[in-house]
């Protein structure tokens, strides 16, 4: 499968060097505005480079493209990839606004093309696992499913680019940018959330969006749930995904299960092989991608899959400025 990849910032290395790994797949072009940029990385990696985007898109051996670019500009570059017949695996968010989220989905239910998204946490074996424990009903009715997002980004960092920390390229701030995976993980394991009481801050950073925010989330299921995130956690300690059921707890750090207890049941964990989120998730969802289009089917993460967490950030978000509790299903209905 031959992949192009749009954008060449701090993932697109992600996805160029795990590209090279896989027998599936090879790199053929690479695409930037800035033209020294593209040349650098395409000759770091055996590719054409470009700077315009419909030169590479206009490339018939290219099946696939990999969109790495700031998160304002994916629902432009996305309908324009699938007007042009590629299928798409576009990085987090998928789109900063639902409606350009609905407008990707549609572009390329139309074309006829794939469309994937990235969220690599679901592709560890130990969340693979936990989903399944869940979905056997393990745990019981779940009750209490909470997410934790405490790390650190210096002003120096949101510094370093024009985009960062803005509504137009970034789409948000600790929730939209470092939270999202855990947002996903957390909705994916635990289910729908109905709706959400949030505020969001920038409390220590000079930005335009938040560097820390709190939520009450009620679930479909009449579980509840907080979510609290932040890029002011000095030495933060990263994700946890707590997850309490009438028959059990399970509890993730990272990516490691640290504690699963079930009412009346051996709750020994089985081995888990070796894996590392970035980079391992990408090359799976890489390959899983490339024989997704080979054989006709969805991708483990299809691009419908964007839009339950972006609902739950951009719902915090709508909830915060409102000061009040937000019904997704209604919110988003009127949008």
């Amino acid at each position: 499968m031959r992949y192009g990849i749009v954008g060449c910032g701090i993932i697109a290395e992600v996805h160029a060097s795990e590209i090279a790994k896989l027998p599936e797949a090879e790199l053929v072009a690479i695409c930037d505005v800035n033209p020294d940029q593209a040349a650098r990385f395409a000759a770091q990696y055996g590719a054409a480079a470009y700077s315009d985007l419909d030169e590479i898109l206009a490339r018939q051996d290219i099946e696939v493209v990999s969109i790495c670019t700031p998160s304002g500009l994916h629902e432009e570059q996305v309908v324009r990839a699938a007007r042009a017949g590629k299928h798409i695996l576009v990085e987090k968010p998928m789109a900063i606004q639902m409606e350009g989220v609905e407008r990707m989905i549609k572009a390329c239910e139309k074309a006829g093309v794939l469309l994937a998204t990235v969220f690599p946490r679901r592709m560890s074996p130990q969340a693979q696992y936990a989903k399944q424990l869940i979905a056997s009903g393990a745990l019981g009715k779940l009750s209490l499913c909470s997410a934790y997002v405490k790390i650190y980004r210096s002003q120096a960092y949101y510094d370093s680019a024009g985009w960062r920390g803005t509504w137009a390229m970034d789409g948000g701030g600790a929730m939209m940018n470092q939270g999202i995976h855990t947002v996903d993980m957390l909705q994916w394991l635990a289910g729908p959330v109905a709706s959400i009481e949030g505020r969001a801050r920038n409390v220590l950073r000079d930005i335009e969006v938040e560097d820390t925010v709190t939520s009450l989330l009620q679930y479909e299921s009449g579980a509840m749930g907080v979510l609290e995130i932040t890029t002011t956690a000095y030495k933060g300690k990263g994700q946890r995904l707590e997850l309490y059921g009438e028959k059990g707890t399970l509890i993730i750090e990272e990516d490691d299960i640290v504690m699963l207890e079930l009412d009346g049941a051996e709750s020994k964990l089985p081995e888990f092989a070796p894996f590392a989120v970035i980079p391992d998730g990408h090359r799976e969802q890489i390959r899983d991608l490339a024989y997704a289009v080979r054989e006709g089917r969805a991708p483990v993460v299809p691009g419908t899959e964007g839009r339950h967490s972006l609902e739950i950030i951009l719902g915090t978000y709508a909830s915060s400025r409102l000061k009040q509790e937000i019904k997704l299903k209604e919110h988003f209905s009127l949008v």
